[in-house]
């Protein structure tokens, strides 16, 4: 066993998975420690990079797990020694230093998810309150909770985008919370090399039986919570893995996407696979009877992770969670996120009414959330309330034919086409004398609509059948409900 930090306690054997604690020049086995499961990560232990020009290495792996999901903890060692940790959730990554508090860390209790608190006078606030447990382990540690054992672990976020992570670690006498503060990373500016090879990835995925018609289902994404049945639509739900008991719910009037599961294509520069597609329907708090709809795609990139392509009435728009915390202002009249302001669009009440393929966060229909969606120009930000988290998106609006060109669809560039949902007031270059016209319009196809309506039951059906729609006035800005 080879022991690279002065600051490293602890170490998994790569071999025979025994975990060994130092205590000076003496080392001890504890016992055997679970052999880490498959999460298909590009990173891997000795692989190296740069962070704000300090180089480090990959030396330790620790693989969490908590409600709605796992993670892993990636140990970083810097060649002076110091280390720090690369949080790795769902394609997400976080560069975290440890730092520590000029007054008492708070208990877990005191954190409230939602509210804002001062850090060294800094407000924060609070993203996440979770209970955790180790799942397994590898390489070289500073610390090694016991294996299953459940603590308390906080998160706090800043509008400049900072991360605060506080571990309480098991409950141990005079023991102290680990702090750790740092801020959002791609994986591309740490300038990584050693990484895993993408062709040694396995590719024999998962199957099994679905619960409801019996047809095979083929997971291909390690981290999928839930997924759909191609032949039923049923969605299933994958949280406590295929070993468990799978419950499903039975979906009606399947919706089919514009762009179609698996398809490939190349969006801001990088190459995405649509994986996961879901229909959504909103009304607004005063209007709960008008309802609009909107359709977004799950992109997966290996190194970039998950975003949404995000299709409604008024235009496309690919937007992906962000790791900080923005700022309501005004009454959440306008919001501010690493120093720009965003102006408030439209508010409503959202609801999941279809989904189709694989999900990294437990989806359900029916899911419901509360939306904002603000923006600057075509910069967009957007904030989904549920009853357990909020969750904010970044993106940018898209034209259409973009979209088309970059899944080679442009056969179909029509089909792609959106109109800006504005007043007509608003709409650039239209005069008075255009209004009129259009107004007129509108009151002369409104009096053929009252003559086509009076229905003589003599002559023709007047049966009446409703009909479903897949766009909407505004909104459509989200970014997917109910995921971390």
């Amino acid at each position: 066993m080879e022991f690279r930090s002065a600051q490293s306690t602890h170490a998994v054997c790569g071999y025979c998975q025994s975990t060994v604690v130092r205590d000076g020049d003496t080392l001890s086995r504890l016992g055997k420690m679970a052999e880490v499961f498959n999460d298909f990560s590009p990173l891997q232990l000795m692989a190296s990079g740069t962070f704000d020009n300090r180089p480090f290495t990959l030396v330790g792996r620790l693989q969490y797990k908590y409600s709605k999901g796992t993670w892993t903890e990636w140990h970083a060692l810097f060649n002076d020694g110091s280390t720090a940790f690369l949080s790795e959730d769902n394609g997400a990554y976080v560069f975290t230093l440890p730092t520590v508090l000029q007054r008492e860390v708070p208990t877990a209790t005191q954190f409230r998810v939602g509210a804002t608190t001062a850090i060294q006078g800094k407000p924060f606030s609070v993203a996440s309150n979770e209970q955790v447990s180790l799942l397994s382990a590898q390489g070289e540690l500073p610390h090694l909770p016991a294996l299953g054992a459940s603590f308390a672990m906080v998160e706090l976020r800043s509008a400049e985008g900072e991360v605060l992570s506080i571990d309480y670690g098991p409950v141990l006498a005079g023991a102290v919370p680990a702090l750790s503060l740092g801020r959002a990373v791609l994986l591309d500016e740490l300038k990584l090399t050693g990484l895993r090879d993408e062709s040694a990835k396995e590719e024999k995925g998962r199957q099994f039986s679905c619960p409801n018609c019996g047809t095979q289902v083929q997971v291909s994404l390690a981290t999928s919570k839930s997924i759909s049945c191609p032949s039923c639509n049923s969605v299933i739900d994958l949280s406590q893995g295929l070993g468990g008991e799978l419950k499903h719910a039975i979906q009606n009037e399947p919706v089919n996407p514009l762009i179609a599961l698996g398809t490939t294509g190349q969006l801001l520069g990088v190459v995405w696979q649509v994986v996961g597609f879901q229909h959504r329907m909103g009304y607004e708090p005063d209007d709960a009877d008008e309802h609009f709809g909107w359709d977004e795609y799950l992109l997966y990139n290996r190194k970039r992770g998950f975003a949404f392509l995000v299709d409604a009435t008024d235009g496309w728009s690919m937007v992906k969670p962000v790791t900080g915390a923005p700022v309501l202002n005004g009454n959440a009249q306008s919001a501010r996120y690493l120093n720009t302001t965003y102006q408030r669009q439209s508010s409503y009440h959202a609801e999941t009414s279809y989904v189709a393929g694989e999900f990294y966060w437990r989806v359900e229909r029916d899911e419901k959330t509360f939306n904002r969606d603000f923006a600057n120009g075509k910069s967009l930000l957007s904030q989904e309330e549920a009853s357990s988290e909020v969750t904010w998106s970044s993106g940018t609006k898209l034209e259409g034919d973009v979209v088309a060109k970059a899944f080679n669809l442009s056969g179909k560039q029509d089909l792609f086409k959106r109109s800006d949902a504005q007043p007509l007031s608003s709409a650039s270059g239209m005069g008075c004398g255009t209004i009129i016209v259009v107004i007129f319009l509108v009151l002369f196809f409104l009096f053929l609509i009252s003559r086509c309506s009076r229905c003589d039951s003599n002559v023709e059906n007047c049966s009446s059948s409703g009909t479903r729609t897949s766009s909407g006035s505004y909104g459509g800005f989200s970014g997917g409900g109910g995921h971390k």
